[in-house]
């Protein structure tokens, strides 16, 4: 037991969908098991804080950070893990990009609070109390982290040595890169994607693309695309184009396009950005020839009224590390 390698999972600001991916791997589990050692693991190991705390610095050889940053306990467990850690992987779109939960950066922590707690038509609270870091009681003082104004990626709190893009990640992918640790082979270079391909999901999609001519968009209750054809040329907004690959096209295969949970393609800094460029050159301009120069805005305005929320969409689950990675105040 004492001398296999350690390894750990954190659940930072996320759904546990994470987890759901480890435990996802069924019976390679075992395998897992007989390889490493769990040593925290909040959902399936009841490791304490102190017990973390108490290890030598680089006694784990592995943590899976999974989450996005979004409190202050997030940040004093990311550090605590850094420290006790050889290597830390920055697992799943939260801990990578910032994930869904970082679409709260278009609100301030005011704004979050007043909707949650005070402005809310399902919440019964007349003395308009609200969570604070400290409360006394009789029995002593209770602590709560601190909520930040801003939800971050892992890499913008502490130096991170591998990322696993995914909503989750896929458990063969997990196992996969497992293996990587146990085998003799050199180690990728540090900043590497683990367990995904090195191309976009539109390079992996079977669909058939011909030369895109879009003059609607429509969202995906509106039609039901036939299931050969490019999504993005029938109209549908798929982030495919901009989108680390690796998954396979699931989403394409069954008919839905692409979200954009693995985040833009390994070196591609803004993934929004890639695909506002994208759209851009696969709009059907040719019926500008016809119209005056006063009529082309209306015409582009008509094609992207379409979208209905532009950020939610092109920053699903990136809007952490975009450019602009927060509302300015």
């Amino acid at each position: 037991m004492g001398n296999k390698p350690k390894i750990a999972m954190y659940w930072g600001s996320a759904c546990g969908g994470c987890e759901v991916s480890l435990a996802n791997v069924h019976e390679a589990l075992l395998i897992i098991d007989a390889n490493f050692e769990f040593v925290f693991c909040p959902c399936l190991v009841d490791t304490k804080y102190t017990d973390i705390e108490n290890m030598a610095e680089g006694e784990i050889l592995i943590t899976f950070y999974n989450g996005a940053l979004r409190n202050s306990e997030n940040e004093q467990m990311a550090h605590l893990l850094r420290k006790k850690s050889k290597i830390i992987i920055a697992y799943g779109a939260c801990s990578k990009d910032g994930g869904i939960p970082a679409l709260a950066n278009f609100h301030s922590k005011e704004e979050i609070y007043n909707t949650i707690y005070l402005n809310n038509p399902s919440i019964d609270n007349p003395y308009s109390v609200i969570p604070k870091t400290v409360t006394t009681v009789e029995e002593g003082d209770l602590y709560l982290p601190e909520f930040w104004d801003t939800v971050k990626s892992l890499d913008q709190v502490i130096d991170v040595d591998y990322y696993m893009p995914g909503c989750p990640p896929e458990p063969h992918q997990l196992v996969k890169v497992l293996n990587i640790f146990l085998s003799d082979e050199p180690l990728p270079p540090k900043g590497s994607y683990l367990g995904v391909g090195k191309t976009t999901v539109c390079e992996e999609c079977r669909r058939v693309k011909t030369d895109k001519k879009i003059t609607k968009f429509y969202r995906n209750w509106q039609i039901i695309p036939d299931a050969t054809t490019c999504l993005l040329e029938q109209g549908l907004l798929c982030m495919g184009l901009a989108t680390c690959g690796g998954c396979g096209g699931a989403c394409p295969e069954a008919n839905m396009p692409c979200t954009g949970c693995y985040g833009a393609p390994q070196g591609g800094s803004d993934q929004g950005a890639k695909m506002i460029s994208a759209l851009g050159s696969v709009i059907d301009i040719a019926p500008l020839k016809e119209l005056p120069e006063s009529e082309i805005p209306n015409y582009i305005d008509a094609i992207l009224k379409d979208i209905p929320d532009l950020a939610g969409t092109f920053y699903k689950y990136s809007l952490a590390k975009s450019l602009v990675n927060r509302r300015v105040k």
